[in-house]
């Protein structure tokens, strides 16, 4: 699960799919009025929430801000559920996602105040069961695991996003997935977005305490702190307690979205009890964590690695912050912290100000943590000017209309491809200095132009985006890409990064080349995610396709092997995250696809569906779902699918969108449309009656 405050290259336009229509209301918090001296924040904040859920794709949120200990301004905005007949209020709980990450670094960070762990002691000291097929994972620290240094190739998260399921497969096989994996840089050489460095802390946490970590969180910080409404999956919260979740195409509201790796995303909570929460990042507690543990977290962690030179950004990693010093705040000498996190259908984010005890929260269903950033943030400026802390709003940066000036001709060859985690981006530059980006596998897709400055970058027409190509001390070269997003009403952010490094030749033999040849176009379907698992309403399948701009490679991944290509890339940030190598194997004249946790089946293992009257079928042993396409004599009709037990079922159009999901369709009865998939998966012996009619 992604902090995914994660730009898009290119345009980096932010995406936002608009859910449910919108509403308002607001209220103050702690039983008083919201004082006076906070009535111009408080009208903001409404205000601007109301932006949100009306006009950039939010279902509901909910915020608070919270100074010198005390809730001074909350609300929320938006439509629960659709009849309105539970109402939000400042108890309705949201998932907070990856911000749950903060309550894993400071579980850590307690246990480093007790004694019982050092950061840079190695992991495997503290969870002897740790080790993989590399022996570089001895170096691991749990330093490194806060810092997403480690190492680890990202995120093992089969199973871990499932609806009203609180199942602890991911957070229970990651040692044995980990045992299995190398890893894809040294410990500590740069910081990449990684996931199961959180799990792995929160089992540390689990080893080295002797309680689960449930139990942990509520012993030392949420009872304490007073949050009565922040719970894990593993609580089994009242649903009624839950924001209501919605999927695009599907009109009622989804069950409850469980992520079974709690300290990784898991999280439920409020925006009042974040900021309660934030209050042991500002010294306003006594005997939860220590002012120095406190600090040590919000150092400059991305600095001990490769890393851009310094540049407004929203992403500076310290120990589980993915900002340290957030954008905008430093224009006015404040030190802002931030940590956001996205499950599918809930957004969040948090941002502290230390040095000022005070700090916001947002919480939404549908949006996205990045505009939850921008409204957290100028919630914080609104009460710092209320209060006369500062004096005026900066106005918005921009790097300046670029003045084409002549580029040296050597310039040119940093042409090529250049790769991110599964994207490859074409690079052309021009005799008369011109940067032009393009898409290899989206071939519809505008190119991009940029103007070469006498700084020596390019920069796009509205001076809002900046590129430089930087040769590293590694002797790669990458794509630095800085760019200021303005949102109207809403303020602007800032990012930095390497989004990309340029791809070397990758030669590969005949016999290399033969096999991935005859995979190109083909289509793979998983098959070992749970049927509650929210993965059935994203997409149907995965697809080989291969480009001639890169020969040798398969998206960002250099072809090792007839079955096997792994990414060689080494991109801080969030640029290089999640990079899974592809493993293919055959069985019975059926080919499969392992992903990271994730198993596929190939094209070839699907026949029709049978289109008579009805029919039945049973998982078999192994647990594995069973994929069907839909042909010309059963499209029309009408199927309604009859499990024995634990299963369910998704049907995809003829574009791989799904258009049923047993699990939220409680009747089972659906339209089957031309062309179109069937899936059917539960636990091994389930049996389906299926009728169609």
């Amino acid at each position: 699960m992604r902090s995914r405050k994660s730009f898009r290259f290119l345009s980096l336009t932010l995406i936002m799919t608009m859910l449910a229509p919108a509403g308002a209301m607001a209220a103050a918090s702690d039983g008083g009025e919201t004082p006076t001296a906070y009535e111009a924040t408080q009208k903001a904040a409404s205000e601007k929430a109301d932006l949100l859920t009306g006009q950039y794709g939010t279902t509901s949120l909910q915020y608070a801000l919270i100074d010198q200990g005390r809730i001074v301004v909350s609300g929320q905005s938006g439509l629960n559920d659709p009849e309105g007949e539970q109402p939000l209020s400042a108890d309705t709980m949201y998932g907070i996602g990856s911000v749950s990450k903060m309550f894993t670094s400071a579980a850590v960070m307690k246990l480093a105040d007790e004694g019982k762990v050092d950061l840079d002691t190695p992991v495997a000291q503290y969870v002897p069961e740790f080790k993989m097929a590399d022996e570089r994972y001895e170096r691991i620290t749990p330093r490194m695991l806060l810092n997403h240094s480690a190492g680890f190739n990202g995120s093992s998260l089969t199973n871990a996003f499932l609806l009203e399921d609180n199942d602890t497969y991911a957070h229970d096989t990651l040692l044995e997935q980990l045992a299995e994996q190398k890893l894809k840089a040294d410990p500590g050489a740069y910081s990449v977005y990684c996931n199961d460095c959180f799990t792995l802390a929160e089992i540390l946490v689990e080893k080295v305490s002797g309680t689960d970590f449930t139990s942990y969180i509520h012993r030392n910080f949420t009872e304490p702190l007073n949050m009565a409404n922040t719970k894990t999956p593993a609580d089994r919260p009242e649903t009624s307690g839950l924001a209501d979740i919605y999927f695009p195409g599907f009109g009622n509201p989804l069950p409850n979205e469980t992520v079974n790796v709690i300290g990784t995303g898991g999280i439920y909570s409020t925006a009042e009890d974040m900021v309660r929460f934030s209050q042991i990042f500002t010294g306003q507690t006594e005997g939860i964590l220590s002012a120095e543990a406190a600090e040590k977290m919000a150092q400059a962690e991305y600095k001990k690695g490769l890393w851009p030179e310094e540049a407004d950004t929203s992403i500076n990693y310290g120990l589980g912050w993915d900002s340290v010093d957030l954008f905008p705040f430093g224009d006015y000498g404040i030190q802002a912290l931030a940590k956001g996190g996205d499950t599918i259908l809930y957004h969040a984010e948090l941002v502290v100000l230390p040095g000022k005890n005070m700090a916001a929260a947002v919480l939404s269903s549908g949006g996205s943590s990045t505009t939850n950033q921008l409204l957290a943030s100028q919630i914080l400026l609104d009460a710092l000017k209320e209060k006369g802390e500062i004096d005026e709003f900066k106005a918005d940066k921009s790097y300046g209309r670029p003045i084409k000036t002549d580029m040296p001709q050597e310039a040119m060859a940093l042409s090529g491809i250049y790769g991110s985690t599964n994207q490859l981006i074409r690079v052309d530059i021009t005799e008369d200095g011109e940067m032009l980006i393009t898409l290899p596998y989206v071939p519809m897709y505008p190119a991009e132009r940029y103007v070469y400055a006498a700084d020596g970058s390019f920069r796009s027409e509205d001076g809002s985006v900046k590129i430089n190509l930087v040769e590293e001390r590694n002797g790669r070269t990458y794509l630095w890409t800085r760019q200021y997003l303005s949102l109207p009403g809403l303020g602007q952010m800032a990012l930095s990064q390497y989004s990309a490094e340029k791809l070397e030749p990758n030669s590969v033999s005949q016999e290399t080349l033969a096999a991935w040849e005859k995979r190109d176009g083909k289509r793979y379907y998983p098959i070992n995610e749970k049927y509650t698992s929210l993965s059935y309403l994203l997409a149907s399948s995965a697809q080989i396709q291969l480009v001639e701009e890169a020969p040798g490679y398969m998206l960002d991944k250099k072809m090792t092997g007839p079955n096997t290509a792994a990414a060689d890339l080494q991109l801080p940030t969030v640029g290089g995250r999640d990079a899974d190598e592809f493993n293919f194997y055959e069985e019975s004249g059926i080919e499969y696809l392992k992903l990271g946790g994730n198993l596929f089946v190939g094209e070839e293992a699907l026949k029709p569906i049978y289109s008579g009257g009805s029919s039945s079928l049973t998982i078999p042993d192994n647990g594995y779902a069973k994929w069907f396409t839909i042909p010309e004599r059963a499209a029309g009709k009408t199927m309604t699918v009859t499990p024995s037990s634990n299963g369910s079922y998704a049907v995809y159009d003829e574009n791989g969108t799904c258009v049923d999901f047993g699990v939220v369709n409680p009747a089972h009865t659906t339209l089957l449309p031309d062309n179109g998939t069937v899936v059917f998966a539960g636990e091994a012996g389930t049996q389906f009656k299926i009728t169609l009619e």
